[in-house]
């Protein structure tokens, strides 16, 4: 069964026990303005988060009227669930797995890009024999079962990958220098360094894959509270501007504080690499912005599931998208 579809099953009772317990946070009182959402992330706080905490810190969010918390992520932490179910406002996901969501029946809804490109990358010793996609044939790769970037790679390029469930570790990559691994562009390369190990990696999104990470809500919340989602997302964007051009001092300190593994040398190495390879905002040349979605693109990742059998049918943009929700000088730019 996979992901997406466990996650249907799933949904229904989570709505049950959503709809026996309070929402996250408490309404707030007649004297308190800013209205609590929570955003739930889909990994634990590291750089890739930084927008959203500087945000947090510099106090954005409650320029805008919100009370934000920022709920941790990791494995278990479901928040296409969350979100569907109505236990938080907002959640980050890929935008694959929502279109996958989406397809099997789940009322989530983009709203905005949390990155432009992804990060995820396929990890390498610096000795290994692998130095494009078409070398992964035939061999084993430590990742999420059921991904969706796998069955690309597969069909794209003629090749077979082998499996082996993704353990969240890094100790198997470490010992055995043939061994193949997902990862984070901003966060397995600096721990190898760490302990001497030299890399090379694969972007998974220079292979012609490359969803977004997205931002999203439930529609319901999105009808309801149109404000509210345009008021999350300009300040969002607002905190990504100042963590990769500015002082990304105050959101760290918000990022090491809720995971201390995020050290500052870790931040400084994930914070860099955002930078180098315009993973938040993009080819500008390309008319790509930090925040942006655009139908066309979400057309093509649309089109690309369903060339590799993991849409049963192409999903209009409608039923996975609102562009209407973004900022002005991005709104025009989303529909083309």
């Amino acid at each position: 069964m996979s992901p997406i579809v466990r996650i249907a099953a799933a949904v229904a009772a989570a709505g049950l026990l959503a709809a026996g317990c309070s929402r996250q946070g408490a309404a707030p009182s007649a004297s308190v303005a800013a209205i609590p959402v929570t955003l739930q992330a889909n990994w634990y706080a590291e750089a890739e988060y930084g927008g959203y905490y500087e945000a947090l810190a510099k106090g954005y969010f409650k320029d805008e009227g919100l009370d934000v918390r920022i709920a941790q992520g990791g494995p278990g932490a479901l928040p296409v669930q969350k979100v569907a179910a109505g236990q938080v406002e907002f959640g980050l996901a890929r935008s694959d797995d929502l279109m996958l969501a989406v397809q099997e029946g789940l009322p989530v809804l983009m709203v905005a890009a949390q990155v432009e490109h992804d990060p995820q990358i396929i990890l390498l010793h610096a000795q290994s024999p692998v130095t494009g996609f078409k070398d992964l044939d035939g061999r084993s790769i430590m990742a999420e079962p059921g991904s969706a970037w796998i069955t690309y790679l597969e069909q794209k390029f003629s090749i077979r990958i082998h499996t082996i469930p993704e353990n969240y570790g890094i100790a198997q990559f470490i010992a055995d220098p043939g061994f193949i691994q997902q990862g984070f562009l901003t966060a397995e390369p600096f721990v190898c360094g760490q302990m001497k190990v030299a890399t090379r990696s694969l972007l998974i999104a220079d292979s012609g894959y490359d969803p977004y990470r997205a931002l999203f809500c439930s529609r319901a919340f999105a009808a309801a509270h149109p404000d509210r989602v345009r008021a999350f997302i300009r300040a969002s964007n607002r905190g990504w501007r100042d963590y990769l051009s500015g002082d990304a001092s105050p959101g760290n300190t918000l990022i090491t504080r809720d995971h201390s593994d995020s050290t500052p040398e870790v931040l400084a190495f994930g914070d860099a690499e955002l930078r180098r390879a315009h993973i938040v905002d993009g080819d500008a040349g390309k008319g790509e912005r930090i925040g942006l979605i655009r139908r066309r693109r979400l057309e093509e990742q649309i089109a690309i599931l369903h060339q590799v059998g993991l849409l049963r049918a192409p999903l209009p943009v409608d039923r996975v998208a609102r562009f209407d929700l973004l900022p002005d000088d991005l709104r025009d730019l989303a529909e083309h």
